[in-house]
């Protein structure tokens, strides 16, 4: 074993240094690497997109040119724009792409390559230059924002997405401005977003733009390329649970068709990844309940997945455009079992439970003379959950829906004033309406609940620099006007950033923000316990506008790869209710309108040197409820409440080859334990004091590599392979206690992901 394991180092060796060996002899270099020399040099500060300049590779300039004569260079070997847009601001882009003047990258590599960060705070992911993640093989899009501070998952599900103490549904994601009910695959465990034609994310904990409303927590904000090639791309890929492809076509010189599709092959093949999943999907669900009381006698399950995307991209002139997007995002499972209960009867149980959601866009954008620009766009979104549950031996029918359908119209008009100012405003309406519906037979029960909320908001905010380009400030505000609710709200926005040095950067970001729709649990059960929450609208009865206050303060020190970067923030949420909390102690069937208030400091450092890049992050926070009636009024941790959270990663790139490891951990998460002593005459649990415990520090480490290769010389191959949690450590992400059939209490513990293995396989034409 050991020789093997000498061979194995020793022929690594050999092919870092041969590769290190030939690329002394090579004398093209890398044109990132070309820039940051000429920043050097010439103090000077290139902004761009990755992508713009990936792979790119021209021979070194002569030191002794002239800054003028090294950007004649440039223009000439790379056919791309190097725009001055002054003393020191030099932006590049494509040659027929307009230059936005005001939004400029401060963070280049922000984590990994493809990940920026700008001036007004916000993060973006170019899924193009993604380089590598630990535990991601594919840039996941849901996935990777999980790796920025004071973004995680307290139950790893990308459904349940927590940004500085928020639940996933105070997130407005938009896809091609498409709100969207649904995110996840596998109810929640992989992105519903294919990740190959994703051109610009852009992800806004704080200091959001007046543009956007209807989400408390955060903004993410998914587009599409919209950049017309006029040239064929495709390609196809496969990993252990699905298969994908997507394809650009060019229709002429000014018409582009980009279509992708995913679909699982979990119907057809089973691997050690769609186990694992399975297993943490079912762990606490009602379905699965029925094995453990219950003699299985035969089983037959279909779990399939998949997601379509289309958009139409038409250039009319040099000064319009049209976008055309259709999504559509499906999920189904159909769970049929014959069991002996407790009486010793054969039962016959058949069930389903369908996840779906349709969307479409069209956006027309017009630039007229005076530096003027206007744009409209009209979006649908729909989102369907249903589940069916026929209990055949008992002649029973369960059908439970939720419905949502969302039409939207807005109108954006910008004014250029000058390379330092520019003003933005304009018009948003929406029409939301939710359908709950359940029909249980033997005994007859139907409950049939419909809602329609109309919103109009005004908004309008403007972007400026100093002369010098050192201070960047950014001021908006939005005014809605909720019909139903016969409510006026008015919510201002800010963004500063100011240059103090060449390393040096303070941020200051504020928001008022509001939402009139959220996710509430009925029963836990619901839905078999696998998609539990359904949405809901605020009414004038017992759900209030969900309102929000925030404001941040942070310091960043970037200098020599070396990326430091330290955040306090305070913000406060009211208007949630008991139902939307998930609350599973003695809270569980009350209702109350409460507030949660968090207070946190994120913490960055990341260092690149030579092939290698690590950080580590950490978040302090402290995150409590306090609701007029729960507690007696008192205020008590919050269930998704993490004091801790840490993340620590190393990446390596040798050309070809990549890769990531990664571990983190945070501290446990707050439950209610049962009091040691029950009453006897009561069936109901007794509870201590809410959210008075703690589960286990939760541990994970995480593994990819990534190996691109050429098939051939029109065809680019990447083989990747990943594991998640490779120690197999037993996290419990939730627990909770319930009553068996002879009133014992019974403790149910959610487990995490365990020992999760994926391989993939990609092709680019």
């Amino acid at each position: 074993m050991n020789k093997l394991l000498h061979c194995v180092v020793l022929l690594v060796l050999i092919l870092i240094f041969s590769n290190l060996g030939h690329s002394q002899k090579e004398k093209p270099q890398q044109l990132v690497y070309i820039l940051e020399v000429l920043e050097k040099r010439y103090e000077i500060k290139f902004s761009f997109e990755t992508k713009t300049i990936l792979n790119i590779e021209i021979s070194p300039l002569n030191p002794t040119l002239s800054l003028e004569e090294a950007l004649d260079e440039l223009r000439t070997a790379t056919a791309l724009n190097f725009e001055v847009l002054s003393r020191r601001f030099i932006a590049i882009t494509p040659k027929d792409e307009t230059i936005h003047r005001l939004e400029e990258v401060v963070v280049n590599n922000f984590l990994s390559k493809g990940i920026s960060k700008t001036n007004n705070g916000t993060i973006t992911v170019d899924a193009s230059a993604f380089d590598i993640l630990p535990g991601l093989i594919e840039p996941d899009v849901l996935q990777i924002v999980q790796n920025l501070p004071g973004i995680v998952s307290v139950d790893e599900r990308i459904s349940n997405i927590n940004v500085r103490g928020g639940t996933n549904d105070q997130n407005l994601i938009l896809y091609e401005g498409i709100r969207m009910y649904q995110s996840g695959h596998f109810f929640g465990l992989i992105s519903a977003f294919n990740p190959y034609l994703s051109g610009d994310i852009r992800i806004s904990k704080n200091g959001t733009s007046a543009l956007y409303g209807n989400g408390v927590s955060s903004t993410i904000n998914i587009k599409n390329s919209d950049h017309i090639d006029n040239k064929f791309n495709s390609g196809f890929g496969a990993n252990l649970l699905n298969i994908d492809g997507f394809a650009k076509v060019p229709l002429s010189d000014k018409t582009e068709l980009q279509l992708s599709a995913r679909r699982s092959f979990t119907d057809v093949l089973i691997s050690k990844t769609y186990d694992a999943y399975f297993d943490r999907i079912f762990n606490d669900s009602e379905l699965n309940a029925t094995n453990d009381i219950n003699t299985l006698l035969a089983l037959d399950e279909r779990f399939i997945f998949y997601d379509m995307n289309a958009k139409f991209l038409y250039n009319i002139d040099d000064s319009s455009k049209l976008r055309i997007n259709f999504l559509n995002i499906y999920n189904n499972l159909d769970y049929n079992q014959t069991f002996v209960n407790s009486d010793n009867d054969f039962q016959e149980t058949r069930s389903a439970l369908n996840q779906i959601s349709y969307g479409a866009s069209a956006t027309y954008s017009k630039v007229f003379k005076n530096n003027i620009s206007a744009k409209a766009e009209l979006y649908y979104s729909n989102y369907n959950l249903d589940a069916q549950n026929n209990d055949i031996t008992n002649n029973q029918t369960l059908l439970q829906e939720n419905r949502v359908d969302d039409y939207g119209l807005r109108l954006d008009l910008k004014k250029t004033i000058d390379n330092n100012t520019e003003v933005r405003g304009g018009y948003q309406f929406n029409e939301v309406g939710v359908t709950n519906f359940e029909d249980v037979s033997n005994p007859d029960f139907t409950r049939f609940v419909k809602e329609i909320i109309r919103t109009h908001a005004f908004f309008g905010e403007t972007e400026r620099y100093s002369k010098s380009r050192n201070t960047y400030i950014r001021l908006g505000a939005r005014i809605s006007y909720f019909e139903k609710l016969k409510e006026l709200i008015l919510e201002p926005r800010f963004a500063f950033n100011q240059k103090i040095s060449d390393q040096l950067r303070l941020e200051i970001l504020g928001e008022l923000k509001s939402q009139s729709i959220s996710q509430v649990i009925d029963l836990q059960q619901d839905f078999f316990g696998i998609e539990k929450r359904r949405w809901q609208l605020s009414n004038l009865d017992n759900v209030p506008l969900v309102k929000s206050q925030q404001v941040s303060l942070g310091l960043s020190y970037n200098k020599n790869n070396l990326l430091v970067s330290l955040e306090g923030y305070y913000k406060n949420v009211e208007g949630i209710t008991a139902q939307s909390q998930g609350f599973q102690d003695q809270f569980q069937f009350i209702n109350d309108i409460g507030a949660y208030t968090i207070t946190g400091l994120d913490f960055l450092i990341n260092k690149r040197f030579n092939n290698f890049s690590t950080w580590f992050s950490y978040t302090l926070s402290n995150n409590d409820y306090k609701f007029d009636i729960l507690n007696d009024g008192n205020a008590f941790a919050n269930t998704i409440d993490l004091t801790h959270v840490a993340n620590a990663s190393l990446t390596y790139s040798l050309y070809n080859f990549k890769l990531g490891i990664g571990l983190n951990w945070h501290s446990g998460r707050p439950y209610t334990k049962p009091l040691e002593i029950q009453d006897t005459n009561d069936s109901a649990i007794e509870y201590q004091n809410p959210n008075s415990s703690r589960l286990p520090d939760y541990f994970r480490v995480d593994l990819s590599a990534i190996y691109k290769f050429q098939l051939s010389k029109a065809i680019k191959a990447e083989l990747g392979a990943s594991v998640w949690n490779m120690f197999n450590q037993e996290n419990i992400v939730n627990r909770y206690y319930t009553l068996d059939s002879e009133d014992n209490i019974v403790e149910i513990d959610n487990q995490s992901l365990r020992f999760t293995p994926n391989l993939s396989f990609r092709a680019n034409f």
